[in-house]
């Protein structure tokens, strides 16, 4: 019975905003049929009065009288919408304050109860877990890679042997072209000596343009036969 009672009282605390609100904006909502009321009689107030101002001033007069009281309601109405209004703004900027409170209460439980289940020592030993599996993975990956049946050759001594057979295979070379050069320079030395050329003996005169052109003339009068 007593939870039953104190259930009723949350629930009715937990919808008395929302309640508060559809009243205020129902009442606000008719202040303004009565202000649009009250500022049609005025109209028809002053209408009156201007109608019979010149031949009924008796009548004018009492129309001028209802308008001045209508008047003075309508600044109350207009009094009492703009004080509802702003209390409706208040409760509902509060209301909407209050939500968002909850919102972020509901997310923090949320984060209090998800980071309950693991701290930063966890996570730096989750991380080395994975990091140690990840390691295996690839020592299994190159295990399997590695080919069936032949047996692991170093890289650096196929290097050395590579460069100790070119090592050797340059000394081969060498050593066959020894004897090819050396024959080559006996041959040199065998050869006979031509006799020079003597320095007294005249020398052809090196021939011109001038010469060429008259070669070039005689030849043209040959094949003409002059």
């Amino acid at each position: 019975m007593w939870n039953y009672l104190f259930g009723g009282n949350k629930q009715q605390k937990k919808e008395l905003p929302k309640k508060a609100i559809i009243e205020l904006r129902e009442h606000i909502q008719m202040l303004n049929k009565k202000r649009s009321h009250l500022e049609q009689q005025i109209s028809d107030q002053d209408a009156l009065a201007r109608k019979h101002i010149t031949t009924n001033k008796n009548l004018a007069k009492n129309a001028l009288k209802r308008k001045k009281g209508y008047e003075n309601n309508l600044i109350k109405i207009e009094n009492q919408i703009d004080t509802l209004e702003n209390e409706l703004t208040a409760i509902e900027g509060a209301n909407l304050n209050l939500e968002t409170m909850k919102a972020m209460k509901q997310g923090a439980q949320a984060m209090k109860q998800i980071h309950g289940e693991y701290d930063v020592d966890k996570v730096e030993t989750t991380m080395d877990d994975i990091r140690e599996q990840v390691e295996l993975a690839d020592e299994i990956s190159d295990a399997i890679s590695r080919p069936v049946g032949t047996e692991y050759v170093d890289e650096d001594e196929l290097d050395e042997e590579l460069a100790a057979l070119q090592q050797e295979e340059k000394e081969s070379h060498q050593q066959q072209a020894a004897p090819a050069q050396k024959q080559s320079q006996e041959n040199a030395q065998q050869l006979p000596d031509f006799p020079s050329v003597s320095k007294n003996k005249p020398q052809a005169k090196p021939q011109t343009e001038d010469d060429e052109d008259e070669e070039a003339l005689k030849a043209l009068q040959a094949e003409m036969g002059l």
